[in-house]
Parts: C-alpha cells; structure tokens; sequence
C-alpha cells in the first residue's frame, strides 16, 4: 500500500498553515498598531491646538480725551485682529495722562493729543522707542444748537456776555487755545477751564455755555448735540498726535504692534473718517 499524499491535500493543508500564521499576525500587529495610530493622531491634535491658541494677554492703552471714539473702534478692530488679546483704554487729558505713568500707573501705550506732552514722558525716559506722530487736528468753536448767543467768529467769544467754556492751558486744546488768542491778540475770559476737550463739549451741549473751543473731531462725533463754527484763525495752532510705547510695559512687543495698526492703513482710515487730518 502506497504511504505518497495526494498532491491535492498537500495544497489544502498548506493553505491552512498559511491563513493560520496570517492571523497569528494580525491578532498581534493589531492591537499594537491601532495603539501607534492613536498616539500619532492625538500627537497631531494636540500640535494643532497648541498652534491655534494663545496666552490671553491684556494691552492698556491711555489715550487723550479727543481720541475715545476712534480707539475704541481700533482697539475692536485690533482685538479680532489678534485673537486673544484685549485692549483695555483709558481716556482723559494728555496732561492727567503723563501724570499718571509718571507716577506709576500701568500702561503698555500713550497716544497724546500732542507732542509737548509726549516729550514729557520721552524727557523722563518712560517712552521705549521714538514716538511716531499718526494725526493732527485743529479747534472749532462749539454752540448749542441754535446758537442763542449769535457767535460767529474767534472775536465773538472775547464778549464778556457770552459764556465761553474752553480747555485748561496744560492741556492740548488749552494750548491751542492759548497760541490763538496770542496769534490773533484777542483775550478770553471763560467762565471754566476743563481738564479735558470732552468736558468742554459736554458743557456746550448741555446748555452751561454758550460756547466752547474742542476739536473738529469731537464737533463731528456729537452729532446735532452741538453746532460747529469753523474760524480761519485755527490754522494757527494745529495739534500733531504721536503715539508710543511705554518703557515699563511688560507688552513692549504688541505694544509696538497696535502702534503700527493705528499708523497702519486700518488706522488711518478710521482716523480720517473722524476728521482727523494726516500727520
């Protein structure tokens, strides 16, 4: 009796013995593998995430009383610009404004209604960089609506009946106000002097004066609250606005960032939509 397989069955059971090994394998590739692929894609998840958020940072900008409606469209502006970041404004007078950081108060960027007191903060060593100037403006004479008093011209607000409210001499438009009464040899006697341009405006538009001395910008922000009466005088005494970044910040980086979205095309677009005049 002849002991030879048949060559079919050697087919069969090599077969078998092949399926057998490949799924010995897989049983033990696979979990291994699947553990590999896990890892890896939560590697490039986590890499992604880190990628797309940012430390929250907080950029304090001061800026003068004339610049809060438009800063506080930049600073909207900046912010979706730079997700994570929030620009926290205070406005007041440049001159209250320079007081402040000199005396401590923390502040990443100063935007002042002019270079005098900018230079202030520069002579003290307190401004990290060469401030830029990013826009100039000039006054216009405030009256309530109607303009009961009949205030026409520079000349009309010497006019010891009529109520004139304008800026104190340290501040931007006092000065300015100043450099035209010199200019112009007329002399006012206001019945207040406010610590910023906004204070004045808000008196005229109130009813408490009869006329007030602000800027261009803040008689096209008030809307029908106050009338504007241009004066050819006011080219006399034209304010350039600078910007800097304050040497003590722990932001000098993104300080100097907003600093070049105000001077930037964002900002002087905005800027120039509100009036203001290009440096």
């Amino acid at each position: 009796m002849s002991t030879r397989r048949h060559p079919a069955r050697r087919h069969v059971l090599a077969s078998l013995a092949v399926l057998a090994v490949a799924a010995l394998t897989t049983a033990c590739a696979g979990p291994a593998g699947a553990g590999a692929s896990a890892s890896a894609s939560a590697a490039a998840s986590a890499a992604s995430t880190g990628a797309a958020s940012r430390a929250p940072e907080t950029l304090t900008v001061f800026a003068a009383a004339s610049l809060k409606k438009t800063f506080t469209e930049l600073a909207t502006e900046f912010e979706a610009a730079n997700p994570g970041v929030t620009v926290a404004l205070n406005f007041a007078g440049s001159a209250d404004l320079v007081t402040q950081i000199t005396e401590g108060a923390p502040a990443d960027v100063f935007a002042s209604a002019d270079t005098k007191n900018m230079a202030k903060l520069t002579d003290a060593g307190l401004v990290a960089d060469a401030p830029t100037v990013f826009a100039t403006n000039t006054l216009e004479i405030a009256v309530p609506p109607g303009n009961p008093a009949g205030v026409t011209s520079f000349a009309d607000l010497a006019n010891p009946a009529t109520k004139v409210v304008i800026c104190a001499a340290q501040v931007p438009c006092g000065t300015a106000t100043t450099t035209i009464e010199k200019a112009t040899g007329v002399t006012l006697m206001p019945v207040s002097e406010e610590n910023a341009v906004t204070d004045v405006l808000g008196k005229v538009s109130s009813g408490e004066a009869d006329a007030g001395l602000v800027y261009v910008t803040d008689i096209a922000g008030a809307g029908t609250s106050v009338l504007g009466i241009p004066f050819p005088e006011s080219g006399s005494a034209v304010n350039s606005y600078p910007i800097g970044v304050v040497a003590t910040s722990p932001h000098r980086d993104l300080g100097t960032l907003f600093a070049d979205f105000v001077t930037g095309p964002t900002g002087q677009k905005v800027l120039a939509a509100a009036g203001f005049g290009t440096p």
